[in-house]
Order: structure tokens, then C-alpha cells, then sequence
């Protein structure tokens, strides 16, 4: 994670879709373990993975620490406010000052004064110039653009800095060098435009507007409107215009050029690599301006333009804040001479046969298997294999060579698993069954069904087992049964029967246990037979033991009986004499 740069990834967050591939016009992106990461070098930070991550794991760096902490450097630090804050902020421009200067801005001042001397400028080249193609310098992602992936065109950029380096020299021709100058608007480009110059300190986005304002516990219904609270040092016209398709454009028609000058609005990085392709300069006899602007319907269609309002109306609310003047002077009076120089991305031109070898990598071995899907977030298969050798992709990236992988895998075991295994559709058909599911219920037709490709995959399987039942109970309720020592036609069988998607597909295992059932029958018939065999036995044991008792008892009795007699008979001839 590269918190350094504007735009950065929260790996925890990141869940392999590759959309973020996808809507990425450079392909700046790098998956790592099965997470997306952000490539500096190459990314010219147009927003768009960051409004198209699902999980919103793509982020935007914060800046609000950098800000405050020029606040409280104890310096006057002046706002560049970004003329489509009128679309976002259902605030009065006086409202919208008292808050910027409740965080502790010394004073706030419109973007736009900077847009209208940049159109000043831009009319003038265009007047001086017979011919040649001329792209406007307003949007940091069009540059960044044309520097790293166009730079044939490098030299076509207007040779003045943005609307917003053009207002941050003005605010500081006004007020002194030593200020701050905090730009707040709905791109993330302006961030890496900082990097470029020395004029702006610190960019923020109108998001980081909102969460500052609510850290603050700023109550904004309490912000009192005050007669003071105006822009300074003047308030912006025509320059409002900018933020929207064509808005540039419309402030040079109302300086004035040429009849032979083609003014031309160019809005989405798409539109505009289409509009340079097959493009030759040297066939241009006239004079031609692109207003080129990375996000479709201008700045107010900015990744970070924090609004949920309809396209019309943003436009409809930057319109109707647009004050015009009588008169737009010919010279502009402020001025930032900028020298664009080219940061070209190198891609490595790989022999064919490396890409061939990479593209087998992902079960790609003819041109056939290009399936060109554009599931891993790249145009074509070779795109793909181009990512794979640089080392910006991975081969599970490839959608369909991942779930070929999958179904060898779980082909393979069900093929190998001794118990039948089947699969049935809603329509309680057959959708998979193994050798093992055949043998056990085809009977006489086993060699036929597995002498088909598809086996018994389409054939009903009320047709096969008598016990289809289950699968429609399962369809319908959605819960898993076990039936176990089921009996059917003379056999015994354990069924383990589950949804794969719900009152769609269900599959079932089953075992035939017959053979296990009559041992276990026949071990307890044994068993019963052993036992009973003891118990006879223990029975006439007892039986022994029993007469025997009785005989000793009846002896003893007798002995007993005996010897009283012979008692009586002494006792009685003794008193006789």
C-alpha cells in the first residue's frame, strides 16, 4: 500500500474482481497475491478505479493533516476553490466562505480567476499561430496523460500552467509570496500537480472538504452569512464556465479568435486517445484547439466530486452562477510559463514466442483458446500474457483457466470416488454423474451410457433410481437429508443428499451398504447364536448347582432328624431306671 501517492489500495479490502484492471485507461495496476496496487509510475491518477472498486478498497490519500498544519504554521493560508463547488454546496457563496474560514482560512478566492487569464493566454497563442494542433494544460490528468503514454504530443500542450497554478500566482502576487495556497476541488490529479510546481501547497477534495468540516463539529446551519464574507481579492465571471463540457471553449468565443481557428471539446480519456489515433500533424493546415478534459462531462463529473445530484442539474447550478462582463481584456495580466517534458512509459516488446510460452501458462496452447473475454480486466489473452511477463499480473487472473483447473480437479475426484456421486438440475435432470453412479443403477445399459461423452448428463433421473423423491424434496425446501440403510429393490443404500444452489442444483453421494449390512446381520445372528449357546449352558449350570444343593440339604435334614431321635430314646430309658 503506497499511502505516498494519491491514490492507493487497502489490501484487506481488495477481492480480486480486477475491475478496478478494467476501468483503468493505462492499465496501472499490479495484483499481488490476489490484490490490486496502484503502479506510480504509470498511473496518471484519473480516478477511475477509485469510483469502480466494489469493496471500496481503492482510496484516496488525505491531505487534511497537511492542510491544518499550514494553518497552524501561523500562516495566511488562502483557498483555490474549484468553480464546480457551486454544484456540490447548496450553500451561498458568503455562507460557503464563513465555513472555509471557520477551519481557519485567512480568506477564500475563486479558481476561475486563474481560468479566465488562462483563456486570455490560450486566445492569444491561437491568434499568433497559422497552424498546428494546440491541447489545453487545464487538466493534470490530459497532461500526465500525453507525458507518460502520448508524448508525440507533448509539445501540442498550451505552454501555461493550470487555472489553478495561474490562481495560485495571482493570490500570491496580491498577498505576498509567503502564503499558502490550498486548492480544494473535485480531482485527484491536482494532488500529483503539486509535485509540479512550487505554487500550490496542498490539494484537497471536495470529500476531504466534507470530513474536515465534520471533524470540526462544525454546525453548518449556525454559520452566519456576513456582509464581509465575500471572494477575494475579486469575484470570478466567465472562468466559472470552465468545469463543465466545453466551458473553456465558450470563454475563448467571447474573447474572440479567428475565423479559420477550430475550437474542440474533448471530454473521457477514451474519447481523447481515440481522437489522437492515426492523427498526423503534419496534415493539419490550421489553427486547432482541444479542450480536452479526462472526465466525461467535465470537472463536475469528477472521481471526487462528492454529490448524488443528476448531471443536469450540476450543470444547470454552475450555469447559473456565471456572472458576465462587458468587456475581457486581450493581455492576460498573470501568466505561469510551463515547460511540459516527456516521462515516457517503456513497455517491453517480447518475442512471440515468450508470449506463447506465457499464454500456455493459462491453458492457452492455440489461437482458439484466446478467448479475449476480458473477465482478467485486460483487452485480449495476449494483453494478459504481456502483464504476466512484466510481473503486474497472475495466471488465476484468467477466469476461464481457473475454472478449467476447478472442473479438472472435481472431475477427477468424483471420477475416482468409489461411492456414485450425481448431480441434478431443477428440471430433475442429470447434469454429472460418475462411473461409479452407472454401474450402480444403469444396469445392462452401463456400457452404453458410458460409451457416450456426456455420459448420463440430460437423462432424467426419475428414469434411473427410485428414490427421486429426495432430490425434489431437496429442491424444494432447500435442505440437505440423510437417508441412511435406505431400501430399494432388495438393496440397502446410505444417501447423503445436499443443495449446490439452492432450488437449483442439488447432489447426492451414495453407498451402496447391502454387503456391509448382511455381514453385520450375519455377525449378529453368530453372536445371538453364541449368546444363547452360554446362557444354556449357564442355565444348566445353574440347574446342576441347584440339585445338588437340594440333595445336601436333605441329607443334612435327615442327619439332623436322626440324631434327635437318638437324643429322645437315651433320655427317656434313664428315668425308667
Amino acid at each position: 500500500m503506497n499511502k505516498q501517492y494519491p491514490v492507493y489500495t487497502l489490501t484487506n479490502e481488495c477481492h480480486d474482481c480486477y475491475k478496478c484492471i478494467r476501468n483503468c485507461p493505462v492499465k496501472a495496476i499490479k495484483i499481488e497475491n490476489g490484490h490490486a496496487s496502484v503502479i506510480p509510475e504509470r498511473c496518471i491518477a484519473c480516478g477511475n478505479c477509485v469510483k469502480c472498486c466494489p469493496a471500496n478498497a481503492k482510496r484516496v490519500r488525505s491531505d487534511i493533516d497537511k492542510a491544518k498544519n499550514l494553518i497552524l504554521a501561523k500562516k495566511d493560508v488562502y483557498v483555490s476553490l474549484a468553480p464546480s463547488w457551486s454544484g456540490v454546496f447548496e450553500h451561498s457563496p458568503k455562507k460557503m466562505i464563513a465555513i472555509l474560514k471557520a477551519l481557519g482560512f485567512k480568506g477564500v478566492s475563486e479558481t476561475a480567476l486563474g481560468a479566465q487569464e488562462v483563456s486570455i493566454k490560450t486566445a492569444e497563442i491561437l491568434n499568433n499561430a497559422e497552424k498546428g494542433l494546440f491541447i489545453s494544460s487545464a487538466c493534470p490528468v490530459i497532461v500526465d496523460y500525453i507525458k507518460l503514454y502520448r508524448p508525440e504530443f507533448i509539445n501540442c500542450i498550451t505552454p501555461i500552467g493550470s487555472p489553478a497554478m495561474t490562481h495560485a500566482k495571482i493570490l500570491r502576487e496580491k498577498y505576498g509570496n509567503d502564503i499558502a495556497v490550498v486548492f480544494i476541488g473535485p480531482c485527484i490529479g491536482k494532488k500529483n500537480e503539486t509535485t509540479y510546481n512550487d505554487l500550490i501547497d496542498v490539494a484537497l477534495t471536495f470529500e476531504e472538504l466534507k470530513i474536515w468540516v465534520n471533524d470540526e463539529d462544525i454546525d453548518v446551519s449556525d454559520i452566519q452569512s456576513e456582509n464581509e464574507n465575500q471572494f477575494v481579492p475579486y469575484t470570478a465571471y466567465e472562468g466559472t464556465l470552465y468545469p463543465i463540457d466545453g466551458g473553456m471553449n465558450e470563454t475563448i468565443k467571447r474573447i474572440g479568435v479567428k475565423e479559420n481557428i477550430q475550437l474542440i471539446s474533448v471530454c473521457g480519456l477514451q474519447a481523447f486517445e481515440n481522437a489522437l489515433n492515426n492523427l498526423n500533424l503534419d496534415t493539419i493546415d490550421k489553427p486547432i484547439f482541444i479542450e480536452a478534459l479526462s472526465c466525461e462531462g467535465g470537472c463536475i463529473g469528477g472521481p471526487c466530486i462528492s454529490t448524488n445530484k443528476a448531471g443536469i442539474s450540476l450543470i444547470s447550478d454552475v450555469l447559473s452562477k456565471v456572472k458576465n462582463r462587458d468587456y475581457i481584456p486581450k493581455k492576460a495580466s498573470t501568466v505561469v510559463d510551463y515547460e511540459m517534458k516527456p516521462l515516457k512509459v517503456v513497455n517491453t516488446d517480447y518475442p512471440l514466442e515468450e508470449i506463447l510460452m506465457a499464454l500456455k501458462k493459462i491453458g492457452k496452447h492455440t489461437v482458439d483458446d484466446e478467448l479475449n473475454c476480458g473477465g482478467c480486466g485486460y483487452a485480449t489473452c495476449r494483453d494478459l500474457a504481456k502483464a504476466l511477463l512484466d510481473g503486474d499480473a497472475e495466471t488465476s487472473m484468467c477466469v476461464s483457466y481457473m475454472r478449467k483447473i476447478a472442473m479438472r480437479k472435481a472431475n477427477a475426484m468424483i471420477r475416482c470416488m468409489p461411492a456414485a456421486v450425481v448431480m441434478v438440475d431443477n428440471n430433475m435432470n442429470i447434469l454429472e454423474a460418475n462411473e461409479s453412479f452407472m454401474k450402480m443403477f444403469t444396469g445392462d445399459m452401463y456400457e452404453v451410457f458410458k460409451a457416450r461423452p456426456d455420459g448420463l448428463a440430460g437423462a432424467g433421473i426419475e428414469r434411473i433410481v427410485d428414490f427421486a423423491d429426495i432430490f425434489r424434496t431437496i429442491l424444494k425446501t432447500g435442505k440437505d437429508l440423510h437417508k441412511e440403510r435406505y431400501h430399494c429393490k432388495n438393496r440397502l443404500y446410505d444417501i447423503s443428499a445436499f443443495t449446490i444452489e439452492e432450488n437449483q442444483i442439488v447432489g447426492a453421494v451414495i453407498t451402496d451398504v447391502t454387503s456391509t449390512e448382511t455381514n453385520r446381520e450375519k455377525i449378529s445372528q453368530k453372536a445371538q447364536e453364541v449368546i444363547s449357546k452360554n446362557i444354556s449352558i449357564v442355565q444348566e449350570i445353574a440347574s446342576l448347582l441347584g440339585e445338588h444343593m437340594v440333595e445336601t440339604e436333605t441329607l443334612l435334614n435327615s442327619i439332623a432328624n436322626d440324631y434327635d431321635d437318638n437324643e429322645t430314646t437315651t433320655s427317656t430309658t434313664e428315668e425308667n431306671k
